[in-house]
């Protein structure tokens, strides 16, 4: 008998992982649906785990879309899963998504299920192969397809919306940073040799000045080499489970950053969990598949927790105000759907206002911030300028 590595869910919606021995995949898969477990994943336990195959990257979020919409044209057309996998295999361009397509359809002509072909490549997103195994136990697959397809696109939307918002002012504070460089380290010292065989008292600014730009010119290398340093060890630090939980910790505690981070959170779990619970995953498995899904370390502690006392009892309205992050209208606002009974749609409320605040609010801090940056500018050249020259004003005034 050979051995094989499970994750599954029990009855009370507990997600659970161990080793069992069975004569084939397909008699231990039977054995469990039959006992009312929800089967995510088998594998043989000699392979590799979910952590040695994401190893191998992630796939592009854009042409793993274009291959759902794909997927779903052709499934709602009445194409067989395998035959449409076979001509989507075939026809991809994209060079790394193309051999794990490949690698799907093999494994669901070898007689495994799609979500568990998806499962085994290690590096499709949880929420996808969650979403595709309820639609194959449902029997409604081509619907949740198409509700993973529309999530992502908003996802996506959204996402661009806040980098395009970022692009100017971060190019902004890129060119002051190397202008005040360029003065500090080019021109100062310029006119530092220019005045040193004077014999007349400098101005305090100046003197200020000349000394900044010394040291500038004499340290510029050994900065420059432990800027490199932190910035390649802060990249390492924040891959880290510690270093994200310390930047999540610095997010939350920061002021007009944390309401935006926090609120963005919000709309991207409300988003998540409506599609899942709209998909037919029972609320316990959804937490625990968002909880997966989170990037944030500190979001993920707090889900588990939700998770925890959901499957203990508690409303999910009152386990989410108990962690102490969520805002208190996104809480009211679930109350209100688990009355109601439409948890779903109230979530996807609940992500399209945050959705919205925080584009507002961040288009509202960044337009503080782009002039603050260029008084900043301003009145440094203006420092620069003004310590430059008042020697030159002192000694007009001297031959009056």
């Amino acid at each position: 008998m050979a051995s094989y590595r499970l994750k599954y869910a029990d009855p009370r919606g507990e997600v659970r992982q161990q080793v069992l021995e069975a004569p084939s995949e397909a008699e231990l898969r039977e054995r469990l649906t039959n006992q009312g477990y929800l089967v995510y994943s088998i594998r043989p336990a000699a392979g590799l785990g979910i952590s040695s195959a994401r190893r191998k990257g992630k796939v592009d979020v854009e042409k793993f879309l274009i291959f759902n919409q794909q997927f779903v044209t052709l499934f709602r057309a009445g194409l067989p899963i395998l035959k449409a996998l076979d001509l989507l295999a075939d026809r991809l361009t994209d060079k790394k998504l193309k051999p794990y397509i490949s690698g799907i359809r093999d494994d669901v002509r070898k007689g495994a299920l799609l979500s568990e072909a998806f499962e085994r490549q290690g590096v499709f997103p949880t929420i996808y192969i969650t979403s595709v195994m309820a639609g194959e136990k449902s029997g409604a697959l081509g619907d949740v397809l198409e509700r993973f397809v529309s999530y992502q696109k908003l996802a996506l939307a959204i996402r661009k919306k806040l980098i395009v918002s970022m692009i100017y002012p971060a190019i902004l504070f890129t060119l002051v940073i190397m202008l005040v460089i360029f003065l500090i380290t080019f021109v100062v010292p310029r006119f530092a040799t220019l005045y040193q065989n004077g014999s007349t008292q400098l101005p305090l600014p100046t003197r200020v000045l000349m000394a900044v730009g010394a040291a500038a010119s004499e340290y510029i290398g050994g900065a420059a080499v432990v800027v490199l340093g932190l910035v390649i060890g802060g990249r390492f630090f924040l891959r880290t489970t510690r270093g994200r939980r310390w930047m999540d910790r610095l997010k939350l505690n920061t002021p007009i950053v944390n309401e935006i981070w926090i609120k963005y959170q919000v709309a991207q779990l409300s988003r998540l969990m409506s599609t899942l619970l709209a998909g037919g995953i029972p609320l316990v498995q959804g937490l625990a598949t968002a909880s997966v899904a989170s990037d944030s370390p500190l979001i993920r502690e707090a889900l588990q927790n939700v998770e925890k006392m959901v499957r203990e009892g508690k409303p999910l309205s009152s386990a989410l105000s108990s962690t102490g992050i969520f805002p208190p209208l996104s809480i009211d606002m679930v109350e209100v759907g688990e009355s109601t009974g439409a948890l779903p749609q109230m979530l996807n409320s609940v992500a399209e206002f945050y959705e919205d605040d925080v584009s507002t609010r961040l288009q509202a801090t960044l337009s503080m911030v782009e002039p603050a940056i260029m008084i900043f500018m301003g009145m440094f050249v203006a420092f620069v300028l003004v310590s430059l020259y008042l020697p030159i004003f002192s000694l007009a005034e001297s031959f009056n």
